[in-house]
């Protein structure tokens, strides 16, 4: 039995084959990458890449799916040329690149990949080429030529001539003690270079882009006998200092070193990790209102957020960035960071001024110009940026502007500029007491908005929340933008003014001489009580003028049943609160009477069963009035449509075809009562 045991799970694993056995690895960005190159250039021969090459530059990327179609890279064009795969080589004569490169030492596979110049200063020194000649097991990430040429002369200089020092130890800085292919280079993580252990900084990014200390491999995984070379657009330089170091070195960061220090995430900044510090120099501080700037830089929690604002949860070098990218700050906010030939742009805007200071803890880019997230303003600072500025200037007139730049938890309902189109209302009490309804006693948040729910305003009133498929409405006004959720209040942009209910919709109906007549019918029907209590009505209106456009004998009848006319009035009383903004296409709202009214809105024109509504959203305490131009009828008292009749016709005449079919057991003489039937759907 025991020998069974261990037979049964060796037969099980022979007959699953091997994926049941060993799992294939999955394959690195960078990998995915170079195979998709592989894809595109297979039509040229075997181990031929497509490669996209920026045009007026030398630079060169290997094309992932969504580069090869739109054939740019940060917005340049680019062309596309072919060569052969890393590791591969034509053969005179032969399609593609069939042959594998020869297998030498590290050495001389620096003149293979094209790094000639590494190669030279390698033997320049007296111990580093027999090294690489010689047994073991390395890693050199080689500098291309151009890198080697990109260098300031002055720094050059020093490294050549003191070549078995500085040269010696730049070019150690570059080596890892054993082979490292790139599937083994994660992001984050840290390699240990043979000068003096120092840690090179690696990140691999999801477009298959693989930087060391920000430089970017071009060619990767070059075999030699005793390692592998990578080759890379950049001399890298050793790293020691964290980002809170550099920032206290660096005198452009001043303001900075000060804000930092306020906030209290210097212990961040010089602890583990990997962050991107979007760094705003001194001139960025320089560029905001001095009263902005001192009342963020004496509020903790509002200093805390900027600097949150500015810092990315993981390390971001520049040469990563090829297309638009949504990168979440540690604040929580999304930064839009994108590129525009060598020029980074945060949120559009070309502010880095300079980019890839590497630290232990991530990397740092200069920006000049502040990042300021929503949650450091006041509400006069989110109004500057939104569409509502003409209803801020109003509520700055009348008054009111301290509740929109103080310490007051508040939420602003703001109608946007476009309902000001025909002008603005003159500033008086009026007017005041309508905007301090417009501001709501606390700050909210939208999503947590729930139907029914009640709201005070800082004028006294007290404003009904309506939660609708496609829309979210604050009484007769609708949220028509994302919240803006400020330092101490909230700014939502409404699709129009605001009106408070005043009084009962039997109030609203008596005040109006429009509905005199209405308000009389609902009288004699015995409604009135109905239309005064508590609830949640929208009434469907119709004028004196609607009244009066019934026929004399009609009127008549119905004024003198008072049954009958109580059904008619409960037909334009649905039993939900309904305002126009919350109808959209079309909507089947239940009346008392029991019947359904179909409410539609096309155009900005409110229907009711295809009668258009003269004027919407009256709101009352107990529900909307909205009024109409005619007197609405039951489907009961409706005359019958034509569609009926012919529905009727049809019915008829299969009934009395059955009857003839029973009649006669013939099914071939029912052929002149179908043509009848045919005749009459024809007419």
């Amino acid at each position: 039995m025991a020998l069974l045991g261990q037979l049964l799970p060796l037969a099980l694993a022979l007959a699953l084959g091997p994926a049941a056995t060993t799992a294939s690895p999955a394959k690195s960005p960078y990998q995915l990458v170079l195979q998709h190159s592989r894809l595109r250039g297979r039509q040229h021969g075997p181990n031929v890449c497509a490669v996209q090459k920026l045009i007026g530059t030398n630079k060169k990327y290997f094309t992932n799916c969504k580069q090869w179609y739109q054939r740019k890279i940060c917005g340049k064009s680019t062309v596309i040329s072919y060569e052969c795969c890393p590791g591969y080589e034509k053969v005179p004569g032969e399609k593609g690149c069939p042959a594998a490169l020869p297998l030498s030492n590290l050495y001389e596979t620096l003149g293979v990949v094209g790094a000639t110049t590494t190669q030279l200063y390698t033997d320049r020194t007296e111990k580093l080429r027999p090294e690489m000649e010689g047994p073991g097991s390395f890693t050199i990430f080689a500098p291309s030529n151009e890198a080697w040429a990109s260098l300031p002369a002055e720094v050059l200089d020093s490294l050549v001539s003191n070549v078995n020092i500085e040269l010696l130890n730049a070019l150690r800085y570059h080596m890892v003690d054993r082979r490292v292919l790139t599937d083994e280079l994660k992001h984050g993580m840290a390699l240990t270079s043979m000068y003096q252990n120092s840690n090179i900084q690696i990140h691999h990014y999801p477009n298959g882009i693989v930087t060391v200390n920000c430089a970017r491999l071009l060619k990767a995984d070059h075999h030699a006998t005793n390692g592998v070379v990578h080759l890379v657009d950049k001399v890298i330089s050793t790293i020691s200092n964290n980002i809170q170091q550099i920032i206290e070195i660096e005198d452009t960061f001043e303001t900075l070193r000060a804000a930092v220090a306020a906030s209290g995430l210097n212990t961040l900044l010089e602890g583990d990790g990997q962050y991107t510090l979007l760094a705003p120099t001194n001139e960025a501080f320089e560029k905001i209102p001095a009263e902005t700037l001192n009342r963020i830089l004496g509020d903790p929690e509002a200093l805390r957020d900027l600097l949150n604002n500015h810092i990315l949860k993981s390390a971001m070098c520049a040469e990563a960035i090829v297309a638009g990218l949504s990168l979440e700050t540690l604040e929580g906010t999304t930064l839009e960071v994108g590129c525009s030939g060598d020029t980074l742009t945060i949120n559009g805007k070309p502010i880095i001024s300079n980019k890839d200071v590497v630290a232990t803890n991530g990397v740092i880019h200069f920006i000049d110009e502040l990042l300021i997230p929503d949650s450091a303003k006041t509400l006069f600072e989110l109004a500057a940026e939104s569409d509502v500025s003409t209803a801020v200037d109003l509520f700055r007139q009348a008054g009111l502007g301290t509740h929109l730049s103080g310490t007051e938890r508040l939420t602003l309902l703001a109608p946007m500029n476009s309902v000001f189109k025909d002008g603005t209302p003159p500033v008086d009490a009026r007017l005041k007491n309508l905007l301090l309804n417009h501001m709501i006693k606390d700050q909210l948040a939208s999503k947590y908005l729930y139907h029914g729910q009640i709201l005070e305003t800082l004028g006294g009133k007290k404003l009904r929340v309506f939660v609708y498929r496609n829309s979210l409405c604050i009484e007769n006004s609708c949220i028509a933008a994302h919240d803006k959720r400020g330092r101490y209040g909230t700014l939502f942009t409404m699709d129009r003014v605001l009106t408070p209910p005043v009084g009962t919709v039997m109030d609203v109906l008596k005040g109006d001489s429009r509905f005199s007549m209405l308000v009389a019918a609902i009288q004699s029907a015995g409604l009135t009580e109905t239309l005064n209590r508590e609830g949640v009505y929208t009434v469907f209106a119709p004028t004196n003028e609607a009244f009066q456009a019934l026929p004399p004998g009609e009127l008549n009848k119905l004024l003198g049943n008072a049954k009958e006319l109580a059904n008619i009035l409960k037909y334009h009383v649905g039993d939900e609160i309904l305002v126009s903004g919350g109808i959209g296409a079309l909507v089947r709202l239940k009346s008392l009477q029991g019947d359904k009214l179909e409410v539609s809105s096309k155009n900005n024109v409110v229907n009711v069963n295809k009668e258009p509504v003269t004027e919407v959203d009256i709101m009352a305490t107990n529900g909307v009035v909205h009024a109409i131009s005619s007197v609405l009828q039951p489907p009961a008292n409706r005359p019958q449509e034509r569609g009926d009749e012919l529905a009727d016709s049809a019915l008829e005449i299969f009934r009395q075809a059955s009857a003839f079919s029973r009649a006669t057991q013939s099914s071939v003489k029912l052929a002149p009562v179908y043509q009848r039937l045919l005749e009459r759907m024809k007419h």
